[in-house]
């Protein structure tokens, strides 16, 4: 099986056994995303401004590939729900500071 990353990071994939990394693979899968300001809010004498936020189309995800699977943002994954070849990282693990460092599988949306 082939792991495509579609994210900015590198995957550190960790198991009980052992580990791999996935380098990123210059593509970024990413939703378009449309803002129009609706209003704001003030916080101790600053106007905090209130977006409607849209999602629109993905881009950057290829089309379906025999024996791959791409990893992307759970934002892009939620936006192709019938996509059984898109999968995000789960279980992260973290370091004693809170940074994630890794996850222990993946998973679908």
């Amino acid at each position: 099986m082939k792991i495509v990353n579609l994210t900015p990071h590198a995957l550190n994939l960790i198991t009980d056994a052992r580990s791999v990394t996935i380098p990123p693979s210059g593509t970024v899968a990413r939703v378009s995303v449309t803002r129009e300001t609706v209003g704001a809010i003030e916080v101790d004498g600053v106007s905090i401004p209130v977006n409607h936020t849209v999602y629109g189309a993905v881009e950057g995800l290829p089309t379906p590939a025999p024996d791959t699977v791409y990893v992307v943002s759970a934002l892009v994954a939620q936006a192709v729900p019938g996509r059984d070849d898109v999968l995000i990282v789960d279980d992260l693990v973290r370091d004693d500071q809170g940074r994630v460092v890794g996850a222990r599988a993946l998973a679908k949306v």
